[in-house]
């Protein structure tokens, strides 16, 4: 029960990358037969990724993530524009966009971190009030991978389009479980991260609109068309390309199968346990995310009791539930100190079934009813 850290990754997925191990196993830089069997693969692999978010192929960079994405995208384009250098985000970025931002400030370079509802969505008017005349990007997630919040990227593109600026999202959760597509979304960079569609750990890529001006942040051979060097992981690209183009056939199944799956979850929770709440948007959210806090207990307690039950969770992202800090997306909702250290995580993936569900919600209970049994405050 917590995919949005990672998935299995899938047997055909597995089946697609072995051969790239021991035969076919050439550099795709070699200009022998061995390197042209590797590049012929990386180009397949290139044009799998493109026609599953709508973009040509040679828009895509392979990285090795979601954060080297994401990093691209926002070092490569600010430095590029040197007398430019505001930058407009969001409170509840990923910490791959918010260390980043953070780290440019440090440099001289201004961020802009716009506030959101209590739903966690940015306001499109917000947004437009703190444009400035040396703005030179905007970069809002798509989905939020702890409350699963889908903003409304297509609004808050055009307000970029409308003031020439360019505008990345980080669409490392919503690829493969609810369509994309970088037209319709009218993004000019857009992250995605392989393991989070049941491909492998370590691979990833940025899709980069033609004609947008960016410079490199890795520097070597000249791989990637120059926008990314180093060997480029054929193995690990070919199971990504595998691990999407099965993730778009299985798309709108896996999607009704988890909705299903989440709307019983939030509805039985709801029914049988006191003093919960949702966070998040209710309806304008990922398909296989529940993020739900109780009153009087605490995210680590339950984390470790349901573990110790056969379920995982998360009390935040899987970046950052190892810190006993609230969670910098539930602070930034203003969720009440009662229920804030008492959040989980819960994210569905498609091998998960209705049982799987039944199983969750009896061990819910029978771990809030023991913690408030043991909470002082919890009877007060």
């Amino acid at each position: 029960m917590d995919h949005s850290a990672t998935t299995p990754v899938d047997p055909l997925v597995v089946d697609a990358m072995l051969p790239f191990f021991t035969e076919t196993f050439g550099n795709a830089s070699s200009l022998h037969s061995f390197g042209t069997e590797a590049a012929e693969a990386l180009s397949k692999a290139r044009k799998q990724i493109a026609y599953a978010i709508g973009a040509l192929p040679e828009e895509i960079i392979f990285t090795s993530g979601g954060t080297e994405s994401d990093n691209l995208a926002i070092r490569g384009v600010v430095p590029f524009n040197a007398r430019k250098k505001h930058i407009i985000t969001s409170v509840v970025e990923h910490p791959a966009v918010l260390n980043t931002c953070a780290s440019l400030e440090s440099l001289g370079h201004e961020v802009t971190y716009l506030p959101v509802d209590a739903d966690g969505v940015v306001d499109a008017g917000k947004l437009e009030a703190s444009i400035k005349e040396n703005t030179v990007l905007i970069s809002i997630m798509h989905a939020n991978n702890e409350v699963g919040t889908i903003q409304p990227i297509e609004k808050l593109s055009w307000i970029a389009k409308e003031h020439d600026l360019y505008f990345h999202t980080d669409a490392v959760q919503s690829v493969g479980k609810i369509p994309v597509n970088v037209d319709d979304l009218g993004v000019d960079m857009l992250s995605i991260s392989s393991h989070k569609i049941h491909g492998p750990k370590g691979v990833g890529a940025l899709y980069i609109r033609k004609g947008t001006n960016i410079s490199p942040i890795v520097f070597g051979g000249n791989h990637e068309k120059g926008m990314r060097s180093g060997t480029e992981n054929v193995s690990g690209i070919v199971g990504f390309a595998r691990a999407m183009e099965i993730a778009i056939e299985r798309l709108e199944t896996d999607s009704g199968h988890m909705n299903k799956m989440r709307d019983s979850l939030i509805s039985r929770v709801f029914d049988t346990i006191p003093d919960v709440r949702l966070n998040g948007h209710p309806s304008a959210r990922l398909p296989n995310n529940v993020n739900v806090s109780f009153k009087y207990v605490e995210g680590e307690s339950m984390l470790m009791m349901l573990d110790m039950q056969g379920v995982a969770v998360s009390t935040g992202s899987a970046c950052s539930s190892k810190s006993l800090k609230a969670s910098h997306v539930l602070s930034s909702l203003k969720i009440e100190d009662d229920f804030i250290h008492g959040s989980l995580r819960i994210s569905l993936g498609r091998e998960n079934t209705m049982e799987d569900i039944d199983y969750v919600v009896n061990a819910l209970q029978e771990t809030i009813a023991k913690l408030r049994a043991m909470s002082p405050l919890a009877g007060k």
